[in-house]
């Protein structure tokens, strides 16, 4: 898990899928009073992502959170979803990645990604394509920020 008040990168994986240990850190990040105040409202939200990986691994936000707070490593907290949710194949987690890696780019979510590139000021980062590419580009601009103050 990150030292500092962001989770770790959407893309960094867990047995091979991605965002659940950025979720995983979200949970223990707001525990320790450290999560920005902004990533708050999204924690669990059905409709946001961490809904999503939920509803993929076929595990409860509330409960996985009771593992997480009980002090579960990364390690635990995937093998409690792998007795208490859905055992996915190679070829699941494969589709599951590709789906969350290209989430802003071509889709449903598009708007959401220009809307946040315009807030954040980044209207001209062309190589910004999807959400996760977002992430990682404002939480890294927020770091460089507070260590500049």
């Amino acid at each position: 898990m990150k030292t500092d008040s962001f989770p770790r990168s959407p893309y960094e994986t867990v047995h091979g899928l991605v965002y659940f240990g950025r979720m995983l850190d979200k949970i223990r990040l707001n525990a320790a009073g450290k999560l920005p105040e902004a990533y708050i409202a999204n924690l669990g939200h059905s409709e946001k992502f961490d809904g999503n990986c939920l509803r993929f691994l076929r595990v409860d936000y509330e409960d996985l959170k009771k593992v997480v707070l009980a002090g579960a490593t990364d390690e635990e907290a995937w093998n409690w979803c792998l007795n208490h949710g859905k055992t996915h194949t190679q070829e699941e987690i494969m589709i599951w990645n590709q789906y969350m890696r290209k989430a802003g780019w071509r889709d449903s979510a598009s708007e959401i990604l220009q809307r946040r590139l315009k807030e954040g000021g980044y209207e001209d980062r062309t190589d910004i394509q999807t959400l996760f590419d977002f992430l990682d580009l404002d939480e890294e601009g927020e770091k460089k920020s507070k260590r500049k103050n």
